[in-house]
C-alpha cells in the first residue's frame, strides 16, 4: 500500500534506501548523513524518508538540519564572499557537534538548532528526546568533508547535474530569477564551493547515492570510486 503524499514510482525507491538506512547499526543510535548540493532535494527527500518510516515497523527515525549550525553573516562574509570562504566559514560544526552528535551518542536529548540563518540569529529550540535505537538523519552541504568523517555511521549522497540542482536552488529566491545557468556570475561561490568540496571528499565515497535529477523517477545507485561523474556537482 502507498503511504499517502507520495508519487508511487518514487516511493519504491525510497522505501529501498529506508531499509538500508534502517539495517544501520541495529539495536542502537545511529546517525546517517543525507548529503548533497544545494537544491538537489536533501531537505525534502530526509522529510520523506522520516515519513516513510512511520509506516514501517522497527526503529525511529529523525531528521535535523546543517542549515540550523550556519555561522552569523558577519562571519561567513569576513573574508570575503567566494568558493573558498562558503567552504569553509558556512557552518558552525563545533556547535553541531555540542548540540546534536555528542549528546546524541551519549543517549541524551539533542538540540536540533542553534540558529535561524534568514534572521541571522540564534535559536532557542526546545530539546528533542529520542529512543535508543533511533536513528538520526541529519542532511546538508558539505556533510563528507573530511573533519566529520568519524561523525556518521553512513552516508547518503543525493545527485543531480549542476544544470538541475542549481536552477532548483534558485527557485526559492526570487532576486535569482533568470540566473539559472550554473556558470551566471550570481551562481559562481556555490558552484565553486561544490568543486572544491568534490575535491576534498573524493577519497571517502558515500555508502549510497540517490540520483534525484527525476523527482518522479530517482535511482538508487552504488558507487564506484573510478567514476567520477557521481561526484561533480
Amino acid at each position: 500500500m502507498s503511504a499517502p503524499g507520495f508519487l508511487p514510482l518514487r516511493q519504491l525507491v525510497l522505501v529501498d534506501l529506508l531499509g538500508l538506512i534502517l539495517a544501520v547499526r541495529p539495536g542502537e543510535r545511529a546517525v546517517v548523513a543525507i548529503d548533497g548540493p544545494d537544491g538537489v532535494g536533501k531537505s525534502h527527500l530526509a522529510a520523506e524518508l522520516v515519513a516513510l518510516s512511520a509506516h514501517v515497523a522497527g526503529r525511529t527515525v529523525h531528521a535535523v538540519s546543517i542549515d540550523g549550525f550556519h555561522h552569523p553573516q558577519e562571519h561567513r562574509y569576513a573574508r570575503g564572499r567566494t568558493g573558498t570562504t562558503c567552504y569553509e566559514d558556512s557552518f558552525d560544526y563545533d556547535s553541531l557537534r555540542r548540540a546534536v552528535l555528542w549528546p546524541y551518542r551519549d543517549g541524551r536529548d539533542i538540540v536540533p538548532a542553534v540558529f535561524d540563518v534568514a534572521a541571522d540569529q540564534p535559536v532557542d529550540a526546545a530539546p528533542v528526546g529520542l529512543p535508543d535505537d533511533a536513528v538520526l538523519l541529519v542532511e546538508g552541504v558539505f556533510l563528507r568533508r573530511p573533519e566529520l568523517r568519524q561523525a556518521w555511521d553512513a552516508t547518503c549522497l543525493v545527485t543531480a547535474p549542476a544544470r538541475v540542482t542549481v536552477r532548483r536552488g534558485n527557485a526559492r529566491f526570487p532576486h535569482l530569477a533568470g540566473a539559472d545557468d550554473p556558470r551566471h556570475a550570481a551562481n559562481a561561490r556555490y558552484v565553486e564551493a561544490q568543486e572544491i568540496y568534490r575535491l576534498k571528499s573524493r577519497g571517502w565515497p558515500p555508502d549510497w547515492i540517490l540520483d534525484n535529477t527525476d523527482l518522479q523517477r530517482p535511482e538508487l545507485v552504488w558507487p564506484d570510486p573510478d567514476e567520477p561523474q557521481w561526484f561533480e556537482q
